[in-house]
């Protein structure tokens, strides 16, 4: 997970969104499973908008959301069942692949606007996801449980789809700023830590030594 700046609502958000899903909630303010949310979902109308803002990047992964992650779709940060009034705004909207949203869940995340630039560290070569080691036990307390609700070092397929940019940026067929169009939290992992040598010596497929 990387940081993610919140866009400006876009100009027809209002009358598209916000105006048809407050009248739903004036109507039935409290709705109490899915089915009532049938064909009241009005912030579909939005996710080509938020492609196109946040540049096609789970907010949850750092990854441009393609098959291995699943669909887009669209987040409620704060979920609808437990606060029906932010349903249908902008602000609680998070662009996210169906993968992560569905493990999110109505569980409690770090929040992508609100997070530290090196709060999650890829360990190479294994690709497993830690807090960074001098962050502050709640932060760090924080995190572990973000990655663990992610199910990050449980998804080896999720793995093995990083490891493949990793390959392709060390064998020289792919450039840093290809990262960080398609995997911008590995790119940023690279920049903000300086490897972005090092991690050729590094990931030594032939015969690796775990960072540490």
């Amino acid at each position: 997970m990387i940081p993610v700046k919140l866009h400006p609502e876009p100009e027809n958000f209002d009358k598209d969104v916000r105006q048809p899903g407050r009248e739903f909630l004036r109507v039935n303010p409290h709705p109490s499973d899915d089915s009532e949310w049938n064909n009241k979902r009005h912030w579909q109308k939005i996710l080509p908008k938020m492609r196109d803002v946040y540049c096609g990047i789970c907010a949850y992964s750092g990854l441009y959301i393609c098959g291995a992650l699943g669909a887009e779709s669209v987040d409620h940060f704060i979920p609808k069942s437990q606060n029906p009034k932010l349903a249908y705004e902008w602000d609680n909207f998070r662009y996210s692949s169906r993968t992560f949203n569905v493990r999110k869940g109505v569980n409690a995340v770090l929040d992508p606007f609100k997070i530290g630039c090196d709060w999650f560290w890829i360990l190479f070569p294994s690709f497993k996801v830690i807090p960074n080691p001098g962050l502050s036990k709640d932060i760090k307390d924080a995190v572990e449980q973000t990655i663990k609700i992610f199910k990050w070092n449980e998804d080896k397929g999720l793995q093995e789809y990083c490891m493949g940019y990793i390959k392709d940026y060390c064998a020289g067929e792919i450039s840093l700023k290809h990262l960080e169009k398609k995997t911008p939290f590995i790119a940023c992992q690279l920049k903000y830590r300086g490897l972005e040598e090092k991690i050729k010596a590094m990931m030594n497929f032939s015969k690796s030594k775990e960072e540490g």
